[in-house]
C-alpha cells in the first residue's frame, strides 16, 4: 500500500542544497504542505542531541534523507575523513531517530560512488559488494553504502520502512559551481563560459577524457525520489538514473558547443580519471515504481547552461 504524502508530516534534510531544494518544490508542487526543511544552524545532524530536538519538535510522518558531504574529485581526495565522518554519521542519526519516533516511511539517499571500481557496466544493484569503491571518492562511497546495511538491519529487526536509493550523478540549474568542490558538469559549463568571455584559446581539463559517467537531471531525480517514497517498500536498494553512458571527453565537446567555446580542449593527464565508467541498470525503478527519466542530455545541459548565465556572477 502507498503513503499518500499530501496528508503527511515531510522532514526533508539537505532542503537547501541541491537536490533537496528540488525535491522540496516537487513536493509542494504535488500538494503536500507540511513540509519541512531545517537548515545546519537549525540543527547540526552530526550531533544527536541536535537530531533528537529536531524529530521532537517536528514529530515527522516522512523523512527523506538527502543531506550530504559532496564534491568531485578534488573535493574528494582533499577531504576523505571529513566525507566518510560526516556522511556516515548524519545518517546513522537520522534513521536512528526514524526507528525511535516511529516514522512511518524513510527515504535515504546513497550514490553511485557506493559500486565497486570495476563494476560491470551497466551497474545492477547486485553487484553493490563485489568490490572496494574507487579509490579518490572510497570514503564518501563506502559511508553512505554503511546507511543501506543500517536500513536494511532495521528493516529485519523493527519492521521500519526504510528504502536506499542510489542517484547518479546529478546536473542542472542551482547546481554547485565552485571549481573547488564541484562535480564534472557545473565545473566544465563554467570554464567554458569564463574562457569564452575572457576569449581564451583553451581550457584545461583533468584526466585523459576516456572515463564515462552517466547524469541525471535534478528535477528528474526528484520525480523518482517522490515516487519511491510515495509508492516503494522493499529492502532492495534501487538505481536512479537515466541508463545513458557518455565519455567526459565527449560530454566536455558537447558543453563547449552549448557554451560556444570553440578554443582547444587540453587534457591534463597527470590528473585522476575517477572510476573508469558508470552507468546504471534503471529497470528496476522503472518496475518497481514507474520511473523513467524525461530529460535528454543536451535539453538538460540547454537549460542549465542558460540558468548558469542568467543566474551566477562566477566567484574565483
Amino acid at each position: 500500500m502507498g503513503v499518500d504524502l499530501t496528508a503527511k508530516r515531510i522532514l526533508v534534510t539537505g532542503g537547501g542544497g541541491f537536490l533537496g531544494a528540488h525535491l522540496v518544490e516537487r513536493l509542494r508542487s504535488q500538494g503536500c504542505l507540511q513540509v519541512s526543511t531545517p537548515r545546519r544552524k537549525d540543527a547540526d545532524l552530526t550531533r544527536a542531541a541536535d537530531v533528537e530536538g529536531l524529530f521532537e519538535t517536528l514529530r515527522p510522518e516522512v523523512v527523506i534523507h538527502a543531506a550530504a558531504v559532496v564534491g568531485g574529485i578534488g573535493a574528494n581526495r582533499d577531504n576523505p575523513g571529513r566525507f566518510f565522518y560526516e556522511n556516515a554519521i548524519m545518517g546513522i542519526h537520522v534513521i536512528e531517530a526514524c526507528r525511535r519516533f516511529r516514522v512511518e516511511k524513510t527515504v535515504v539517499l546513497g550514490t553511485i560512488c557506493a559500486y565497486p571500481k570495476f563494476t560491470p557496466v551497466p551497474f545492477r544493484e547486485e553487484a553493490l559488494w563485489d568490490g572496494y569503491p574507487e579509490e579518490t571518492n572510497a570514503p564518501y562511497g563506502v559511508a553512505k553504502k554503511a546507511l543501506l546495511v543500517q536500513c536494511q538491519a532495521y528493516r529485519a529487526q523493527y519492521g521500519m520502512n526504510a528504502v536506499f536509493l542510489l542517484p547518479v550523478n546529478l546536473y542542472g540549474p542551482r547546481d554547485n559551481f565552485n571549481l573547488e568542490s564541484s562535480h564534472v558538469i557545473p565545473a566544465l559549463i563554467r570554464k567554458c563560459v569564463e574562457a569564452k568571455d575572457r576569449g581564451d584559446a583553451e581550457i584545461v581539463l583533468w584526466g585523459d577524457g576516456s572515463p564515462t559517467r552517466e547524469f541525471l537531471y535534478v528535477a528528474d531525480a526528484a520525480e523518482a525520489v517522490v515516487a519511491a517514497a510515495g509508492c516503494y517498500d522493499s529492502a532492495d536498494p534501487v538505481n536512479i538514473g537515466s541508463g545513458q553512458e557518455i565519455s567526459i571527453r565527449r560530454l566536455a565537446g558537447r558543453i563547449a558547443a552549448v557554451t560556444g567555446f570553440d578554443g582547444r580542449i587540453a587534457w591534463d593527464a597527470t590528473k585522476p580519471n575517477g572510476q573508469p565508467r558508470r552507468c546504471l541498470d534503471v529497470t528496476r525503478a522503472e518496475r518497481e515504481f514507474g520511473f523513467r527519466a524525461r530529460t535528454s542530455l543536451d535539453e538538460g545541459l540547454k537549460a542549465t547552461v542558460e540558468w548558469y548565465k542568467k543566474s551566477v556572477s562566477p566567484q574565483p
